[in-house]
């Protein structure tokens, strides 16, 4: 029974440290989020707090995953492509977490880095579901039926990364504008 109780502590722990590393980070960016300040306000160590994760590259890639999480239930409407527009459109609210997106997502280009398996699978995923969706838009007639559902998702992904790096660089960009824009040419 002790260790029930001990491994419901360390979940609980590592969503507390989650929570708060998602609050941080989105506040204060990739690079001005330290694992001291995180640990500090969790009651831990630096040690202690990687303790849960094993290294920054494997924490800051959790918050992420946290962040899909978060973000999940609220994607479960109707109109996939207003959705996506939404989801953007808060992303610019947490600059940060887009920093740590962007900045990770080069960095596990390298099939050695710890977040590489995460950014494969999420884009698969991503792209599966999206042309998913696309599909089932183009068959109730809410779509146009004239383009590849399967390209059409790998390109709107790619337009909302690079979206987010113009908004990066010029915070006065507006990301969910530009993407609507370019998603109501695909509706019927």
């Amino acid at each position: 029974m002790a260790q029930r109780g001990a491994y419901a502590k360390g979940i609980a722990k590592r969503e507390e440290i989650l929570a708060v590393a998602l609050d941080v980070i989105a506040r204060h960016g990739y690079r001005g989020a330290s694992v001291r300040e995180i640990a500090d306000a969790v009651g831990l160590s630096q040690a202690g707090l990687l303790h849960y994760f094993g290294s920054k590259d494997a924490l800051f890639t959790a918050v992420l995953m946290k962040r899909d999480e978060v973000d999940a239930p609220a994607s479960a409407r109707r109109d996939p492509l207003e959705d996506l527009v939404r989801i953007v459109a808060h992303n610019a609210d947490v600059p940060g977490l887009v920093q740590l997106y962007a900045q990770l997502s080069v960095e596990a280009a390298d099939p050695e880095h710890p977040a590489h398996g995460y950014f494969a699978e999420r884009f698969a995923r991503l792209r599966e579901r999206f042309a998913a969706s696309l599909r089932a838009g183009q068959r109730d007639g809410a779509l146009r039926a004239g383009f590849d559902p399967d390209a059409t998702a790998a390109l709107v992904i790619a337009a909302t990364d690079g979206l987010q790096a113009q908004f990066l660089l010029d915070p006065s960009f507006d990301m969910a504008a530009t993407l609507r824009a370019m998603l109501d040419d695909l509706r019927a």
